[in-house]
C-alpha cells in the first residue's frame, strides 16, 4: 500500500482565522489544494487572541498537553488547540500561551506600539511548532513555512533538530509573505533565538544572510540606466540622502546598518554597490513623481506598450527551499 505524502504548513496567518495580509488566503488555498490532490495535510499557526475560539470551533487537544517550551532559560507552557478548516477535511493546530498570545491585538497595541516581546513570541512559536510535530509523531515529507514569524524554523531544522527522526526526510520551503511591520526585534533577539548549545552564532548569521539574499539581489538591478536618465535633469542625491536610505533598509530587515554591511560583505556584495542602487531608485522616484513633468514627456505609444506588457499584480513573496 502506497502511503500518502505528508505536507505540513506552518504560517503566521491563514484564512479564515487570521487575515492580516492577502497571503492568508493563499496559504488557505495551498492547503486545500494539497489536500484535494491526495496529500495528507496539517497546518500550524499561532492562536492570537483576536481569533474567535467559539466561532471557529477550536478545542483543546488533551493528548498534546503538557509541553513546555524553553526560551532563554525560561519555560513557557504550550497549549494546543485544533479546528477543522471549513469546506476541507484537514486540521489546523493553534499554538497558544496565555502570556504571549492571549491579547486582543496581534503585533501592536491599541496605540499602534510594537509589542516589545514580539521577538520572544517568534522564537516561542518556531520552537513550539517543531515540538508539536515531535509530539504528533507525524513525520512530514514537506514543511512549508510562510511569513516572517516562521523564519527561524528552517535554521532550527538544519541544526538543533537535525537528528530528530521525525524530521529525517523532511524538505523545507520558506516563503516570505508581505512584510507588515518596520520595527526591530531588539538587541536581545539573537540571544533569544539561540535555543540550544549546539546552535552557533555563525548559524544565526547564515540564516540572516539567506533571508537577506533575495531582497538584496532585487535591489541591484539596472541602476545605471536610471542614474543616467536622472543626470539629464540634474538630479543628484547627496551622500547623506543615500545613507538615510541605507539605514532605512537595515531597519526594515531588523538589523543595524553595520550588521547589514557585514551580511553583504559575507555574500560578496559591496555596500557601495547597494547604495548605487538606492541612488538610482531615488533618482527614478523623483522623475516619476512629476517634479520634472514639464521636461519628462511620455507619449501615448509608450503608455500603450507598457499597458500591454503589464501583468496582474501578485503578492509580494519570495520562496527558498532548504535541503
Amino acid at each position: 500500500m502506497v502511503t500518502k505524502k505528508r505536507i505540513l504548513f506552518i504560517a503566521n496567518e491563514m484564512s479564515p482565522y487570521l487575515e492580516v495580509t492577502e497571503f492568508a488566503e493563499i496559504v488557505n488555498k495551498l492547503a486545500i489544494k494539497s489536500n484535494e490532490s491526495g496529500f495528507e495535510v496539517r497546518c500550524i499557526m499561532p492562536r492570537f487572541g483576536v481569533i474567535n475560539e467559539r466561532r471557529h470551533r477550536l478545542h483543546e487537544v488533551v493528548r498534546l498537553s503538557g509541553i513546555n517550551v524553553s526560551v532563554d532559560g525560561d519555560d513557557y507552557p504550550l497549549q494546543i488547540k485544533v479546528a477543522s478548516l471549513p469546506n476541507a477535511r484537514l486540521q489546523v493546530y493553534f499554538l497558544e500561551n496565555e502570556d504571549l498570545f492571549k491579547r486582543k491585538f496581534i503585533f501592536h497595541d491599541e496605540q499602534e506600539k510594537w509589542f516589545e516581546d514580539n521577538g520572544l513570541r517568534t522564537v516561542f512559536f518556531c520552537k513550539g511548532a517543531l515540538e508539536t510535530v515531535k509530539k504528533f509523531g507525524w513525520p512530514p515529507d514537506v514543511i512549508h513555512c510562510s511569513g516572517w514569524m516562521t523564519g527561524l524554523i528552517p535554521l532550527y531544522l538544519k541544526t538543533v533538530y537535525k537528528k530528530e527522526p521525525v524530521f529525517a526526510h523532511s524538505k523545507v520551503v520558506y516563503t516570505i509573505g508581505q512584510n507588515n511591520f518596520k520595527e526591530k526585534f531588539g538587541p536581545d533577539f539573537l540571544k533569544l533565538a539561540n535555543i540550544h548549545a549546539t546552535l552557533k552564532e555563525k548559524d544565526l548569521d547564515k540564516c540572516l544572510n539567506e533571508a537577506l539574499g533575495s531582497e538584496v539581489i532585487d535591489e541591484l538591478i539596472d541602476e545605471k540606466v536610471k542614474i543616467r536618465e536622472g543626470k539629464k535633469y540634474s538630479i543628484d542625491p547627496s551622500s547623506s540622502d543615500i545613507d538615510g536610505l541605507y539605514s532605512g533598509m537595515s531597519s526594515r530587515m531588523h538589523v543595524t546598518p553595520d550588521q547589514l554591511t557585514k551580511s553583504l560583505a559575507s555574500s560578496g556584495i559591496r555596500p557601495e554597490t547597494l547604495k548605487e542602487r538606492m541612488r538610482a531608485e531615488m533618482v527614478w522616484s523623483s522623475l516619476i513623481r512629476g517634479r520634472f513633468k514639464e521636461s519628462l514627456q511620455v507619449g501615448e505609444k509608450e503608455v500603450a506598450a507598457a499597458a500591454k506588457s503589464e501583468t496582474p499584480d501578485k503578492p509580494d513573496t519570495d520562496s527558498f527551499e532548504y535541503k
